[in-house]
């Protein structure tokens, strides 16, 4: 079995498992979000054409529009970061500042 670097939960939560990759998180045609283990923020790279190469720069890319995450794109979504917060990111107010918020600081 092939060890992830992340966890999902529920309908819409996704937890990141080991601190050695940045998950970068796609929704579709939305902005792409990169968590790593200092926090979240908005990814302004490229996005690699292809799983290898994003494991080789010790990244992780998550559709979450694909089968094996959620099956369809989300509108709120939920990051639980190796930092101790969770994050809300919510693409209805994409471009703005609550595109992404701490919905709660220290849920372990």
């Amino acid at each position: 079995m092939i060890e992830k670097n992340f966890i999902t939960s529920g309908r819409n939560t996704i937890i990141h498992k080991i601190k050695k990759f940045d998950l970068l998180i796609i929704n579709g045609e939305k902005l792409v979000v990169i968590i790593s283990h200092r926090g979240i923020g908005i990814y302004k790279g490229e996005v690699p054409a292809k799983r290898s190469i994003a494991k080789k720069a010790y990244q992780d890319i998550v559709n979450i529009s694909s089968t094996e995450i959620f099956g369809e794109e989300k509108t709120l979504l939920f990051i639980q970061a190796l930092d101790g917060v969770e994050y809300k990111i919510d693409y209805s107010k994409e471009g703005t500042t609550s595109f992404i918020k701490i919905h709660q600081n220290h849920y372990i």
